[in-house]
Formats: C-alpha cells, sequence, structure tokens
C-alpha cells in the first residue's frame, strides 16, 4: 500500500475507535476477517499447529498470535506490543450538574492529558454501558454518539485578561463540558443512555443502565495536513497508531514465524490493572500456549519484544527542549528510545537488532535519549520486560503534542513503521 492508502487505512481505524473498548472491537473485527480465531480464557483451548488466534480482556485489552511453522516454533517469539489507552476526559458515576440554566457533566481526567487544547472543541461520548435486561440479565454494549453532544467553552479574554500569560486549568470546576440547557428537570445520564442503547442496539432489552465507562472525545476527523500533505493529523496517535501498524504488520506477514502482537489498556495511569501490561494477561497467555514452566522459559529467551509508543519528535519552537544530538524529525523513521535508568527498556542488543531491520528492510531509524536535566516518561516496554525476562526495544514514531486531543505525526512514517514491523514479524532469525 502507499503512505496516502496506509493513513486512510489508520484514519479509519482511529475514527472507529473513541475508546479502547471500541479500539479493542475494530482489533478483533480486522483479526476475525483475517482468518484469526477469538478464544475465550473461561474455555479450554485446542490450539492447532499453524494456528492465528486472539483472545481480549475486559474488552479493552487483547492478544493475537500466529503459531508459523512447526519447524520455527522454537525459534523465538516476534512480539510487538502497544496501548489501546488515550488521555482523555471520563464522566463521573454521578456526574449531572445544573449550573446557569445549563446541564452539564462532571468529569475526571484519565491519563497525562494536556488540558488546553479541550476547550472549544466539539465533543462526542463513547464507552462500555452495563445494564439490566427485562428478563433480568446483565449485559454489557459499546455506544458511540458520534454527532457534537458537548463543549467546554473558555472563558471570554475580557473576563480573564492574564489568560495569555499563562493560567492554571482546574479539572474539578473548568472542566465540566455543556451539553444543553436544562430542559427538563432531573434528567439524568442513565435515561439518556438508555435511548441510545436503544437506538445503537435495538434488541438488546435494556431496563435499567447501571453503570458506564464513558470518555469525551473530540469529533474532528483525522487528517493529512500540510502544503504537500507532510503531516497526519489526529486524536490519539498516542497509541492507536502503533496498535494500527502492529496489527497491518501482522497481517501482512508470511505466517512462517510465531508471532504476537499484544495491545494492553491503563498504560497512561501505569498499567497496573488485570488487563494492563502490569497485570498478568500476557502471562497468563503464554502459560497456556506453553504450559511447561521451564520451556517457556527457553522460548521466551529466543524472543524479542518491540514495545511500539510514539516518540517525541523535536519541535521548531521548543528546540532547546531536546538533547542536541537527540532531537527525532517527523517523517524520518522510527525512533530507537534509549534511558539508561530503564524508563525504556532498550539495550545495545536489542538497539543494534532493531537498526539491522530497519536496515534490511531500507527505513530510516533514529535516536532519542530525553535531557539529562529533564524527567523521562516510561512504556509498556520496561514492565513486560521486568515480568517476563524478554528482551526488548522501546520505538515509536515521532510525533508533536503528545497527550493533547489532535496529535500530529509525519505523513510517511506510519508505512515506515509497518515496513520494518512486517520484516520483523517475517524474520527467520533473532539475536
Amino acid at each position: 500500500m502507499t503512505h496516502t492508502a496506509i493513513n486512510q487505512y489508520l484514519a479509519d481505524f482511529i475514527q472507529a475507535s473513541p475508546t479502547p473498548f471500541h479500539a479493542t472491537q475494530q482489533l478483533v473485527q480486522r483479526l476475525t476477517a483475517a482468518g484469526y480465531q477469538h478464544l475465550d480464557e473461561r474455555t479450554d483451548w485446542a490450539l492447532q499447529e499453524s494456528g492465528r488466534y486472539l483472545v481480549t480482556r475486559n474488552g479493552s485489552s487483547l492478544i493475537a498470535f500466529s503459531l508459523g511453522r512447526p519447524e520455527q516454533r522454537h525459534s523465538g517469539l516476534r512480539m510487538v506490543g502497544a496501548h489501546t489507552d488515550s488521555p482523555c476526559l471520563k464522566v463521573k458515576p454521578q456526574p449531572e450538574l445544573e449550573q446557569q440554566g445549563l446541564w452539564q457533566l462532571g468529569v475526571e481526567v484519565y491519563g497525562g492529558a494536556l488540558l488546553a487544547p479541550w476547550f472549544d472543541r466539539d465533543l462526542s461520548l463513547a464507552g462500555r454501558v452495563t445494564f439490566r435486561s427485562t428478563v433480568g440479565q446483565l449485559s454489557s454494549q459499546l455506544i458511540d454518539f458520534k454527532r457534537a453532544i458537548a463543549t467546554i467553552p473558555s472563558l471570554a479574554i475580557h473576563l480573564n485578561r492574564g489568560v495569555n500569560e499563562g493560567i492554571a486549568i482546574n479539572a474539578q470546576t473548568d472542566l465540566p463540558p455543556v451539553l444543553a440547557h436544562c430542559y427538563e428537570a432531573g434528567v439524568q445520564l442513565r435515561d439518556l443512555l438508555k435511548l441510545q442503547l436503544l437506538e445503537e442496539h435495538p434488541d438488546c432489552l435494556v431496563d435499567q443502565v447501571l453503570d458506564y465507562e464513558l470518555s469525551f472525545y473530540d469529533t474532528q476527523a483525522p487528517a493529512t495536513v500540510g502544503l504537500q500533505g507532510d503531516f497526519f493529523s489526529s486524536a490519539r496517535l498516542d497509541n492507536l497508531l502503533s496498535c494500527h501498524a502492529g496489527l497491518t504488520a501482522l497481517l501482512e506477514s508470511d505466517g512462517s514465524q510465531p508471532c504476537l502482537l499484544v495491545c494492553t489498556d491503563h498504560e497512561e495511569i501505569g498499567s497496573s490493572s488485570a488487563c494492563g501490561a502490569d497485570g498478568p494477561f500476557l502471562e497468563d497467555v503464554l502459560a497456556r500456549l506453553l504450559p511447561d514452566n521451564a520451556e517457556r522459559i527457553r522460548l521466551l529467551q529466543h524472543s524479542i519484544l518491540v514495545s511500539a509508543d510514539n516518540a517525541h519528535a523535536v519541535h521548531p519552537n521548543f528546540a532547546d527542549r531536546h538533547d542536541g544530538n537527540h532531537g527525532p524529525k517527523l517523517n524520518a523513521g522510527p525512533v530507537i528510545k534509549i534511558n539508561s535508568n530503564q524508563r525504556y527498556a532498550t539495550n545495545s542488543e536489542t538497539s543494534a537488532f532493531f537498526r539491522h531491520l530497519c536496515d534490511q528492510a531500507n527505513v530510516p531509524v533514529q535516536s532519542f535519549v530525553v535531557r539529562s536535566d529533564m524527567g523521562c516518561g516510561s512504556t509498556i516496554g520496561p514492565i513486560t520486560a521486568s515480568r517476563l525476562g524478554v528482551r526488548t526495544v522501546d520505538i515509536g514514531v515521532p510525533t508533536f503534542a503528545m497527550h493533547s486531543i489532535r496529535e500530529l505525526a509525519g505523513s510517511q512514517d506510519t508505512a515506515y513503521l509497518i515496513k520494518v514491523l512486517t520484516h520483523y514479524f517475517n524474520s527467520p532469525q533473532l539475536i
């Protein structure tokens, strides 16, 4: 595919994935359409040689694996890891607010969100809703209002003269979105969710909405921008871009080698959950693939994890925030992320291995090291490496405005990442 076609495929994926639940649903749909069999953790598995499978947990994390040819079974797993969640505004359990004749919803900030760009956007609402049916059963369904139903208006500069000199945003009082006039006394969000469920899932027999996990999101569609189409602009590039690249590479691989894609939730808040990278999900799946503990350890010591999560591109207006020798540029290929304090799990061997892959795939490659006087973020890489003992390299596509409601990547870099990951999945030999 051309990078234009790849970017449209990415745009469609992101547009259909306003929450981790929807992202996982999209991954499942695309994998099953390609012949992957959906396994259930609650049942026994009867895995076939050269089989292709997927399993989900919590509806927001996914592991897909292709067993490859039998003779390659012990050559090591080619693993790619990413995460399905992004910083956002989540709706509180009892969110209804009626202030100055307007109906609002209280929200909680999820992850390290860049808050200022959330103001004056056309917002919609999506997520998972759990309800009791008319026959007394508990069920869950995904919903997505899709249309703009809310906004967070800025305070006019006339009433806030110092705003351009910097002002703190109070997450409790400044962020509740406005949805409507208080047209009906005592209106409850759960009543609106019941109507939305019946609209999207008319056969669900909903009686009462009991609880939900809902996130606001920007309705503006992803776009290729720039005079020469050099940039790709979208919400949730961190880290749906990596999920998409890992998925595409897996589907385009030749199936000869044992490969695994893991996309987990809750990375933006530390990964400590039943379905996060610091939970047992991947270990549980690997234990079922290889029940013998010694055999599993041997396989993992032959394996490599490519932890794919976006990197910080050097910003032309803030170039001094980067180390002078380590300023990744847009459209210049994936970035190897290195940190001596193990905020990234890359070491010299895994870095050299990824450079070798890029050279073989004719893909440019870059390096990132944070300034020595600044703190460094982290990824699922060190977490997974410490839990499994697997050799790991942290890489990612360079982006601007990470954790904003609208992020920016190079329009060629997704294609570069897919190309090298596909080559990696097909590689007959690991280090």
